[in-house]
């Protein structure tokens, strides 16, 4: 698991994606999340916007991502 410091309390689910350098843009991480491609906290989530803090998990294409 990698875990990914934020400099923020919050981070919607599109803006860390691309933090993390999981996507390129932010285009590409609407797409895969809208597909059902990503899950936070063991629950495939759908909504761009979703906003994630400490300690919240992302997982994608078979890697997972802790927020610190």
């Amino acid at each position: 698991m990698k875990e990914i410091k934020i400099n923020t309390d919050i981070i919607k689910l599109d803006a860390f994606m691309k933090w993390a350098a999981m996507v390129v843009n932010g285009g590409e991480a609407k797409v895969i999340i809208q597909e059902g491609l990503v899950k936070v906290n063991g629950n495939i989530e759908t909504q761009r916007g979703k906003k994630l803090t400490v300690n919240d998990i992302v997982e994608f294409d078979g890697e997972s991502y802790k927020i610190v």
